[in-house]
């Protein structure tokens, strides 16, 4: 779907909006959450692409800490705590990855992701 972010400014905010997941680090509790939701909210009604590339953040989003959640538990287990690392590589590494291809204007699917936020 390149042809919805024409605009450099698109691009950008399409790229924010995954960006915005790493506010984990400024809230810790919820901020991969807050960010790509709060960039869906202010964008879409006014730039497709960047809306909908900030609803698919925030879909990855709440599905890692769903999953999150789910390791935590089993750390009593001792699986938790790879899980758990697995987890953290795998957000990270495709959050960057979508924010380059939203940059290039491409928008980015997730695998293995939840989507409840339709």
């Amino acid at each position: 779907m390149s042809d919805g972010a024409s605009t450099p400014e698109q691009r950008t905010w399409a790229m924010l909006g995954h960006l915005s997941a790493f506010a984990v680090f400024v809230l810790p509790a919820f901020g991969n959450i807050l960010g790509p939701l709060l960039v869906w909210l202010i964008k879409k009604d006014s730039m497709p692409f960047a809306a909908d590339q900030a609803k698919e953040a925030l879909n990855f989003n709440i599905t890692v800490t769903l999953a999150a959640l789910v390791a935590a538990a089993l750390v009593l287990v001792i699986i938790g705590i790879p899980m758990l690392a697995l987890i953290a590589v795998l957000w990270f590494v495709f959050t960057i990855v979508a924010t380059v291809q939203a940059n290039s204007g491409i928008a980015y699917r997730y695998p293995f992701c939840l989507r409840l936020v339709a």
